[in-house]
This record gives C-alpha cells, structure tokens and sequence, in this order.
C-alpha cells in the first residue's frame, strides 16, 4: 500500500480503540482490491464527538465506523440514517456521499452471521441478551428478523438504558413475529428462568472488556447450563470471564472476533461497492489466536 495525494481516509471514532483490528482488516483488504483508501483509529470522548464529525466532513471522509459509546450520540450529526438504523436507534457506519453524511448499522447482520458461521440456528429456541444499548438493539432486531421465537432482554430496572429496553421489546412485538420481553437483572428468579428456557445468551454489553477484564455481566453463574451456548460481542480479551466460566460448565461458546469481521464486510460494501476479500482476512487476522 502506497499513500499518495488521492487516497482517501476513513477511520474508527470511540473509545478505547486502539485494540481495534479495523484498521488492519480494512487497509489488507484495500491493497488486496487496489483501493487508494486508509483506515485509523481515533479516540474520541463524547463531548469531542460532534466536533470530530463535523471535520471528518471537512475532509472528505470516504466515511467512518463508530463504537461505545459513540453509536447513539452520532445519530444527531448525521444528514440521514437508513431505515433499520432509525429502527435500531443506533449507528455503526457512516458513508459519505458527496459531502452528505448517511449513516447505517451492520452490527446485527454481523452477529447473525458470526453465530451461524459456528452452527447456531436461531430458530431453534429462546434467546436471552444482555443489554439494550446500540450494539444489543441491532442484534435484538436482527434476532427477531431471523426467526427466534422468543427474546428475553436482561436489564438493569433502575439502570439508564432501561427505557430503551422497554421500547426495544415493544418495537419487536409490533414489527415481527418474536416474542419480547424485559427481564430484570436484579431480579435473580427472574434471570434464572430466562437462561434455564433459553438456548443462547449473548453478553452485548462492554463488561468485561479489557482492562477491566474481571468483569462479569452476570452475579449468578450456576444459571448457566450445558445445553446453552453463549456469545460475547467482546472480543478483547478474546475469551472474557463469563466465556471462560462458561466452558468450565461445558457450554459452547462464541466470542466477538467474526461478529467484527462480518459487520467489516457489510460495512466495506457500503463504503466501496465492492466485496471485501473474507476468506483471506479471516485467514490472515481472525484464524491466529495470537493476531
């Protein structure tokens, strides 16, 4: 890869990211198709993100990806959002369309494809998921849209994103054919009963991400059964707490690294127009447990 006067920058704002693998999976998949483009990362706070948007602009940003906490706060600075974006209430990617910042979300097509890449049919029973923030909302309603019956949404009654659990839930009952609800996660009979009905768990929440590794986004372990997989959008570290006390109880487990990659796919053909090169960045950065 050569930079020259033409190439164009996209990049990654939140923060942390500078464990990212965006950058290296997106500029291996330029050189690879001959795209004068270059991708980085940049740290960036909330009160930073307006402004950081509005110079990206400036620049002629070929466009742009966003993660915690960033996915809901950009939706106000954008020019238009696509309609299962809107639906979500978050955004991931951000084209730039001659200087009209568009923004979509790739993070559920990314996980749905993350867990059937390892078998997982979601039709096959009741989900449960931790969280309801942007990443949680886009898997909920893609969820929803790939056939599971039932979606159990843990979260924290008196926690901020309680609401947007509550509006989630309702919002897949009206618009598909899943069942919905909102369980509490202080509510430990409650919790319990969702886990012990349901065939896979999915921690979309940043607890236990590193540094703060020793996190878990659940107090009870012993709710957790053999017959349940569980995934984790974490993939820093690459197998979190809850993922490591999951296959002590002989649970299959999934972390975040093809959900990454997936998205990255999804968002590369908007970005390009182009299918990004899968199988050799998957070969290159996803198959190495070192990379």
């Amino acid at each position: 890869m050569q930079i020259s006067g033409h190439t164009r920058l996209g990049c990654l704002l939140g923060s942390p990211v500078a464990h990212s693998i965006s950058p290296a999976m997106y500029n291996e998949s330029f050189r690879l198709l001959d795209i004068d483009y270059v991708y980085l990362c940049f740290d960036t706070s909330y009160t930073d993100l307006g402004t950081m948007v509005r110079i990206l602009r400036d620049m002629n940003v070929f466009g742009f990806n966003l993660t915690m906490p960033d996915k809901e706060r950009v939706m106000e600075h954008l020019d238009a959002i696509s309609d299962a974006a809107r639906m979500i209430g978050a955004v991931n990617t951000v084209k730039n369309e001659n200087g009209r910042l568009v923004g979509y979300n790739t993070d559920g097509v990314g996980y749905i494809h993350s867990m059937q890449n390892i078998g997982y049919d979601f039709t096959s029973g009741a989900m449960s998921l931790l969280g309801a923030g942007g990443a949680a909302s886009s898997i909920a309603v893609q969820a929803a849209l790939s056939g599971v019956p039932v979606l159990h949404i843990l979260n924290r009654k008196n926690g901020r994103s309680f609401p947007n659990a509550i509006r989630l839930a309702e919002q897949i009952n009206a618009g598909t054919s899943c069942k919905a609800d909102v369980t509490d996660l202080n509510d430990p009979a409650a919790v319990r009963q969702a886990l012990e009905g349901s065939s896979l768990l999915t921690n979309a929440t940043s607890v236990g991400m590193a540094p703060h590794t020793e996190g878990l986004p659940i107090a009870d372990l012993s709710c957790l059964h053999p017959e349940l997989t569980v995934s984790d959008i974490i993939y820093n570290p690459r197998r979190t707490r809850l993922l490591e006390e999951a296959d002590k109880i002989g649970c299959r487990t999934s972390n975040g690294l093809y959900m990454l990659l997936y998205q990255g796919e999804a968002a590369f053909r908007i970005w390009t127009g182009q299918d990004m090169p899968v199988e050799a960045i998957r070969a290159k950065y996803f198959n190495n447990p070192e990379a």
